[in-house]
C-alpha cells in the first residue's frame, strides 16, 4: 500500500486542494514514493479502449476484398480491450459491412461537407451511415497535400469532423508533419496548428466520438517509423496540449494513436509507451499482419 498526490483538474502543484489518497501502486518519481498524477495521464485513464484502423486506401477489387475479409475473419479473437475498424474504398464499404466479422467495424475515408443534393462526386456522412459504415477517416496526409494538387486544410478537416460527428460517425483525425518540418524542428508547431480548428469547431460532447491520428507524413509508405520514445514524446504533447485548450477531461479520454507505419515489428515497442492508444494502419492492414498488431497491444 502507498500513497499518490492527487491534484485537481486546472490546479498547479502547491495549491489549495491538493489531496492525498491511498491506492494499491504508485509509479515511483523523484519525489520519492508520491507520484504526480496529473489529470489527462494515463494513470488516471486506464479505461482508454486500444483502438486500431485499417486504411485500406485505393486499393482491392471485389474479388480481393473478399479475400481480405476472409483473411480477417480467421485470424482469432480481437482481445477485449481492443477496438478494431476498417476503412475500404467508397465502393468497397457496402461490401465489407455486410460480410466482415461482427467484432470490426467500417468507416469510410473521406466525408463530404455538404449533406444529400447536387453535390456531384460527394459522399455525405448520411450515405456513409446508409451502407453500414460507423467511422471515417478525416485529413490523411494524403488528402491534405491533394496528390500534387490543392490539399485539404486544417480549417476544411475541422470542418468535416464536425460535420461527421453531427451525422453520427467517429472520426479519425489525422494530424503530422512532413520531413522538413520534422528537421526544422516544427513538428509540434505543425501538430498544434492543425489542432486548433478542431479545438474551435467541435464542443467537449464531440471529442468523445474522436480519435486523433499523429502521423508523421515522413514515415508513411517509406518504411521509416519514428521511435518509440520519438512517437510518445509527440503524443504526450499533442495530450497536453488538448488539456490546456480544450480541458483536462477530453485529454485523459482522447485515444490518441500512432500512423507511421505500425507493423508486427514495431508494434509492441510503440505500444508500450503510455500515451499511444493504438494505430492507423496502412499496407499492414490489407493482410493478416493485422492482427499481428492488434494482438501486441498490452493487456490493461
Amino acid at each position: 500500500m502507498s500513497w499518490k498526490l492527487i491534484i485537481p483538474a486546472g490546479a498547479a502543484a502547491g495549491a489549495v486542494g491538493m489531496t492525498l489518497m491511498r491506492v494499491e501502486e504508485s509509479r515511483r518519481s523523484d519525489c520519492g514514493f508520491l507520484g504526480i498524477t496529473f489529470p489527462w495521464e494515463k494513470s488516471s485513464a486506464g479505461s482508454r479502449k486500444y483502438i486500431f484502423g485499417g486504411n485500406w486506401k485505393c486499393n482491392g477489387d471485389v474479388a480481393s476484398v473478399d479475400k481480405l475479409v476472409g483473411t480477417l475473419g480467421k485470424c482469432g479473437p480481437i482481445p477485449a480491450h481492443v477496438e478494431v475498424m476498417v476503412a475500404p474504398p467508397f465502393l468497397h464499404v457496402p461490401i465489407v459491412s455486410g460480410t466482415i466479422r461482427k467484432d470490426v467495424a467500417v468507416g469510410g475515408q473521406n466525408v463530404s461537407l455538404f449533406p444529400n443534393g447536387a453535390r456531384t462526386g460527394e459522399t455525405s456522412a448520411a450515405m456513409l451511415k446508409d451502407i453500414g459504415a460507423s467511422w471515417v477517416i478525416v485529413g490523411h496526409s494524403e488528402r491534405r497535400e491533394g496528390f500534387g494538387m490543392a490539399g485539404e486544410s486544417s480549417e476544411l478537416v475541422a470542418l468535416k469532423t464536425k460535420v461527421a460527428v453531427s451525422g453520427g460517425l467517429s472520426v479519425m483525425a489525422c494530424v503530422g508533419e512532413k520531413l522538413e518540418e520534422r528537421d526544422a524542428g516544427k513538428t509540434l508547431e505543425v501538430c498544434y496548428e492543425q489542432l486548433a480548428p478542431l479545438a474551435n469547431k467541435l464542443s467537449e460532447d464531440d471529442w468523445a466520438k474522436v480519435v486523433i491520428a499523429y502521423e508523421p507524413v515522413w514515415a508513411i509508405g517509406t518504411g521509416r517509423t519514428a521511435t518509440p520514445e520519438q512517437a510518445q514524446e509527440v503524443h504526450k504533447a499533442l495530450r497536453e496540449w488538448l488539456a490546456s485548450n480544450v480541458s483536462a477531461k477530453v485529454a485523459a479520454e482522447t485515444r490518441i494513436v500512432y500512423g507511421g507505419s505500425m507493423k508486427g515489428s514495431n508494434a509492441p515497442d510503440l505500444l508500450k509507451q503510455p500515451d499511444i492508444d493504438g494505430g492507423l494502419i496502412g499496407g499492414a492492414s490489407l493482410k493478416a499482419e493485422f492482427f499481428d498488431i492488434i494482438n501486441a497491444a498490452p493487456a490493461k
